[in-house]
């Protein structure tokens, strides 16, 4: 996607040298675009940790790099197993992150020690550039949702919660590509950007995005969705996820089950727009099996902006004595979900919608 013109992806390769792993720091935005160099095994896996970088494909691909890195130091048996053991261990939710080093190291172990570092690259390559279709897919398909509720009313609202843009992606992004492609097609769109407490990624991501692309937007928030629903102000919602089950069931930023609850509420449409990479075949109960990441309090009681003469500062916004609990994600059923939007069409969110997009995959795959 485009900055001030210019046309980036969310990671790529040094043009010199050709090894050195690029990222936008997502920590900084949107204050300041500031790129960041990874050379090493540990400089993926924090910059995943951390939330340097972020969005479930967006860290797979990432995650795919950093087995690059720390190949280049230690290409052994081992050192591939410990690589992706490391990199693994970096956030629990998000399915993708432990597909991508799955797929390195199934694709990297009948490899030659000695040829495995080019062989990595162009596989993590493939990757990137996997993810990157697949969201233009994603974005064609969703494109039909806006583009028929625009053939009906002229404008088209849409509200999305978190950042599931190209920020979260390697390129086009989940839930916001349909919104790019309609806003190249001319239609006349508005975005309601969630701004998603407590890390508001909606705010300072989302609202980074649409803005540098020219999309019409207005931050609110994250309490102010339902309301806008009960006024008719929203035509539609599309979010993304970070892990999908087979039969359906969605997990995504925190704050989007009430979301879904209220789009049900007042009959919006609610659609999850997941590549194919975030399916979790081997779940079948969200709510339950789906290990939700707890991030640390600070960021619940802490909020960092610029002051009046642009420098940043952090202020506390709650009692010293009162605890905080953060987690991360929460779970929609697929009850409260219209359908999902993948790279392959629109289905159902249920076991047998799933199926016959995907046919032939099973829990055990």
């Amino acid at each position: 996607m485009k900055i001030d013109g210019i046309h980036y992806r969310s990671v790529w390769l040094d043009r010199d040298d050709g090894w050195r792993v690029h990222i936008f720091d997502q920590t900084k935005l949107p204050w300041a675009l500031e790129v960041l160099d990874l050379t090493d095994l540990s400089q993926a896996a924090h910059a995943i940790r951390s939330m340097q970088t972020r969005g479930a494909p967006l860290i797979g691909a990432v995650a795919a790099y950093g087995v690059c890195l720390g190949l280049r130091a230690d290409a052994s048996d081992a050192g591939l197993a410990a690589h992706a053991a490391t990199l693994g261990a970096t956030r629990p939710t998000a399915v993708n992150l432990h597909w991508a080093l799955a797929r390195m190291v199934a694709h990297l172990r009948p490899i030659a020690p000695a040829a495995r570092v080019a062989a990595a690259y162009a596989e993590a390559g493939r990757i990137a550039d996997e993810d990157a279709a697949q969201c233009e897919a994603i974005g064609r398909y969703g494109l039909e949702l806006i583009a028929e509720i625009a053939a009906r009313k002229g404008r088209v609202n849409v509200l999305t919660h978190c950042n599931a843009g190209w920020l979260a992606t390697v390129d086009w992004g989940t839930a916001l590509a349909p919104i790019y492609m309609a806003e190249m097609q001319g239609i006349d769109l508005h975005v309601w950007v969630d701004e998603t407490r407590p890390r508001n990624q909606g705010a300072a991501l989302t609202a980074w995005e649409l803005g540098s692309h020219g999309v019409k937007h207005t931050v609110i928030a994250d309490n102010a969705g339902g309301h806008l629903m009960q006024h008719g102000e929203v035509d539609l919602v599309i979010v993304g996820t970070d892990r999908v089950t087979r039969t359906g069931d969605v997990c995504n930023k925190i704050g989007t089950y009430l979301k879904a609850l209220a789009a049900h509420d007042n009959g919006v449409p609610f659609w999850v727009a997941t590549p194919s990479t975030t399916i979790d075949w081997t779940v079948a109960d969200g709510v339950r099996e789906i290990p939700i990441e707890e991030r640390a309090a600070s960021e619940v009681t802490v909020m960092t902006g610029p002051t009046e003469d642009g420098s940043l500062a952090s202020i506390r916004i709650t009692p010293s004595f009162s605890a905080a609990a953060n987690p991360a994600f929460d779970v929609t059923p697929a009850r409260l979900v219209t359908g999902l939007i993948t790279e392959r069409g629109l289905c159902a969110a249920t076991s047998a919608g799933l199926a016959g997009l995907f046919p032939g995959m099973t829990p055990a795959s």
